[in-house]
Order: structure tokens, then sequence, then C-alpha cells
């Protein structure tokens, strides 16, 4: 049986005790109803995982001890930021869990002119908190050691703004021919993501107004939430995990 991974919140240190936060606690004891003894991994996303053993449990509370760290190889060379366009329904979920699992680094929520998703600021942070526990799950199931940042929900234009000189910015358009395959291997990549409709010209004007190069993955238009996964991989392929 596989041993379970769990993050929490808290520091972390070798041969130490520690009592569990929920809802690492909820999990543990009420979904997977361990006992005493039982094996589990631990990691609070600072890059490092450890090995605990499970002391003792009651209904709200569950002690561990942390005995030993674990060598882990899980985390990308390349540092990938995704700016995704708000979708409907679970599609920003899966898009936020499967970039997650495709070592993405930090992910911003997108506003655009096509975007038909509207939040206002008490529905963002509740959104935003929910969506970093999509990515902390993915995390856990995947063997990761870092979860990647949900940032605050953004204008696209203020995100394309905050494009650095050292990263690779792509933005996908597929009527453009560049081929992805020809361009300098990067440390970074900045990955836009346009919603179901599209992004609108002037939007790739400004993406490329800021530095981005309008690359094409293929000869077909994929969907929102299938765009991040294969140009993730894609990426990942060329400059990262299977370099």
């Amino acid at each position: 049986m596989r041993i379970p991974r769990l993050y929490t919140p808290q520091p972390l240190h070798l041969g130490e005790e520690l009592a569990l936060a929920d809802p690492a606690v909820q999990h543990l004891v009420k979904v997977l109803r361990f006992k005493p003894g039982a094996q589990i991994e631990v990691f609070n996303g600072d890059g490092q995982a450890y090995h605990a053993t499970l002391l003792r449990t009651g209904k709200r509370e569950a002690i561990i001890h942390i005995e030993e760290v674990l060598q882990t190889h899980s985390e990308s060379p390349l540092h990938t930021h995704l700016g995704q366009v708000i979708s409907r329904g679970d599609r920003m979920d899966y898009a936020i869990q499967k970039a997650t699992e495709l070592g993405v680094s930090c992910i911003t929520p997108l506003f655009s002119a096509r975007c038909e998703v509207k939040l206002n600021p008490e529905r963002q942070a509740k959104r935003i908190e929910h969506w970093q526990q999509v990515a902390i799950s993915a995390a856990e199931q995947c063997g990761r050691v870092r979860v990647p940042e949900i940032r605050p929900c953004q204008a696209l234009g203020d995100w394309l703004a905050e494009r650095t000189s050292d990263e690779l910015a792509l933005v996908l358009h597929h009527r453009d021919q560049q081929q992805i395959a020809d361009l300098p291997a990067p440390q970074k990549v900045r990955l836009l993501i346009g919603p179901e409709g599209g992004l609108s010209a002037e939007e790739i004007d400004a993406a490329q107004a800021q530095g981005f190069v309008a690359t094409t993955f293929g000869p077909r238009i994929w969907r929102t939430e299938t765009a991040p996964v294969a140009a993730l991989s894609i990426v990942q392929w060329l400059w990262g995990d299977f370099r």
C-alpha cells in the first residue's frame, strides 16, 4: 500500500512531535481512519518531505513523530507561470489540478474581454482559497514538495505588464505559425491561456507589445482547459523535466 502524503502549513523539523493542523487531521483520522503506528509522508511546500509515524489520535487531533528526511526529485528545473483566463464550471479546477501535476510554479487567474465569469471581491477570495486547495490536493497526489501559488485574480493587461526580461513569454494563438521548438531554451516561461471564446486581436497585440511570442502548438484549436495541459507538457519536454 502506498504511504499517504499529507500537506500541512506548519513548520516541520526532524525528530519533533507535532500536532497536525486541519484539514490534515480530518483526512488522516476521519477519511483514512488511520491508527497509531501508521506511516505517512508530510510536507509543507518548502521543498522538503518527511517520513513520519502517527503516534496517537483523537476526535480532533493527530500527533505524529517526524523521523526521516526524504530525498525527492519531483520539482521541475523550469519555472513556469501560468496566466489562465477564468473559465466556467469545473474547467478551472481541472486546469489548476493538471497544471500542478505538470510542475507549474505559479498560477494567476485572469479576467479578459471574453471571460464569461464575473466575481465580486468576496467571491474572488473564496475562489482563490478553493483553487489553492485544489493545487494542494494535486501536489499531495503527484508527489510534489512545493505547492504552486494561486495568485489573486488580475486583469489581463496588468498581468501582461508584469512580464520580466528573463522570462520567455508565450501567448497561444492558433493562427500564428511560430514554432516553439525554434525558440531559445529559457529558465523561466510565462504562458498565457485565453478563455473559451479566445483572446481578442487587441489582447494578442497587447501581449506582443509586452514581449510575448505568439505561438502555436499544432494545427487544432484546444479548449481552454486542454491548452495548459498540452502546453505545459510540451515546454517540460523541451526545457524542463524531460530535457
